[in-house]
């Protein structure tokens, strides 16, 4: 895409920037840190750049969907510039980036690490096998295996894809007649996963309790917890992600039995450098691992970490992926939410108003997710149905879900019905999913 001059300076590499909306606050920080490091910050994009221009000294186009593509230009640009770094923060190409990292010799996941938070069914295998809490599991490729691994499990279970995010294709099965519909809807988001771990499905004991989850770094082993968030999740059988809250005081992050959990899994999966997302369940018998992301949260969870502490998370990736130990200690105490918009049933998306910061106390910024004439539907017949997502910031929990109703009430909906969702259609990727700019 632009000028390909050889250069013997230090290069960070980006795989992959995503939405300006949701990855411009790292970008922008971490291009920062580069030029003052003396580094030039390299991205290899799937479309051709707009908002990314400023931060970048070199864009490559190239589809960063296709492993032997992406790594063919990942190599291309080794061969011609000093890579000291490697970064990518969206989940379908955390392997591949992780990988490749390993494979240059710079800092990251390592091999191990990487496969070990990419596999859902590795992470709960190799946690087992360290003695954490889990739960019973099975990985399934058909419906026979998946009733036998429910009975064998015990119910209620919960049925996800193997290597999918954003909880698409989660589903609660409280007995065996809600398993048959649980494991097609799982299976069928499964089988978008372009990599090798499509088209199979975990069969697991449902762990009860409160969610919460975890943005950590890693620096050569070592766990560095950043903030935490509390999960607000829909009512089961699904569990769409409706709003997360970060409180800078969060009383967990100096929890010994859950900071005693995160550090050991995260040995025992191997990782050794990067930034981490683990979701974890408060279950009565203490914290169990959900899952372990390669990777920061999304939803926005890293600009609430930003608002409510003053941790500057494009700093810490760059810090991480660089080999420097990151400081980690917060400079605010604050509580940010966000609270996601969702139609009460399926519809077509015709208009949308936000209300502008100032509009209701508290409120920093409101966006839409998806544009007019975007169908929205629910679970089954789809996943993440958001029009839209407001974010405030108050001094206490409480007054930031306050907060966080009170704006969310401002947002103006104009939408019109449509037709039930084909229960044989392929299932499709939510709009706005996919971490790239149209």
């Amino acid at each position: 895409m632009t000028d390909r001059q050889e250069t013997t300076g230090g290069t960070l590499l980006v795989i992959g920037s995503g939405l300006k909306e949701y990855r411009e606050y790292l970008v922008g920080p971490m291009s920062r840190r580069a030029r003052a490091a003396g580094l030039d910050l390299v991205l290899v994009n799937n479309l051709r750049p707009t908002w990314q221009q400023e931060y970048f000294d070199e864009i490559v186009v190239a589809n960063v969907f296709d492993t032997a593509t992406m790594n063919a230009t990942v190599r291309e640009i080794a061969a011609r510039r000093h890579v000291v770094g490697l970064l990518c923060w969206d989940e379908p190409l955390v392997l591949d980036a992780g990988l490749l990292a390993a494979e240059l010799g710079v800092p990251g996941l390592s091999e191990r690490g990487v496969r070990g938070v990419r596999d859902k069914e590795r992470t709960r295998s190799v946690l087992t096998e360290a003695g954490q809490h889990q739960p019973g599991f099975a990985l399934t490729t058909d419906l026979d295996a998946a009733r036998a691994a429910a009975e064998r499990i015990g119910y209620p279970v919960v049925l996800k894809p193997r290597a999918m995010g954003a909880s698409i294709g989660v589903v609660h099965a409280a007995d065996r007649a809600e398993l048959d519909a649980a494991f097609a809807t799982a299976l069928s988001a499964s089988q978008v996963d372009p990599g090798p771990y499509r088209a199979a499905v975990i069969v697991e004991g449902y762990a009860g309790g409160p969610e919460i989850s975890i943005d950590g770094a890693v620096h050569k082993g070592e766990y560095l917890p950043l903030f935490l968030a509390r999960k607000y999740s829909s009512d089961e059988p699904y569990f769409e992600e409706v709003g997360h809250i970060v409180d800078a005081a969060d009383p967990l992050l100096a929890d010994p039995a859950l900071l005693a959990v995160l550090a050991d899994a995260h040995r025992a999966l191997g990782v050794e450098d990067g930034i981490t997302h683990t979701e974890l369940r408060l279950t009565p018998d203490g914290p169990l691992i959900i899952e372990v992301n390669g990777r920061l949260g999304g939803d926005l969870i890293p600009l609430l970490g930003r608002i409510a502490t003053g941790l500057e998370p494009g700093e810490v990736l760059f810090d991480v992926a660089v080999g420097r130990r990151p400081e980690i200690t917060p400079t605010r105490a604050r509580v940010a939410g966000i609270r996601f918009g969702y139609p009460e049933e399926d519809c077509r998306l015709e208009d949308i108003a936000l209300p502008e910061p100032g509009a209701a106390p508290g409120l920093v910024h409101a966006a839409p997710m998806a544009p007019p004439g975007t169908v929205l539907r629910l679970p089954p017949g789809g996943y993440l149905a958001r029009h839209s997502f407001v974010i405030c910031e108050a001094d206490t929990v409480a007054d930031c879900e306050q907060r966080l109703t009170a704006a969310a009430a401002l947002v103006d909906l104009a939408v019109s019905a449509v037709g039930p969702a084909d229960p044989d259609a392929p299932f499709a990727m939510p709009a706005g999913l996919l971490d790239v700019d149209e």
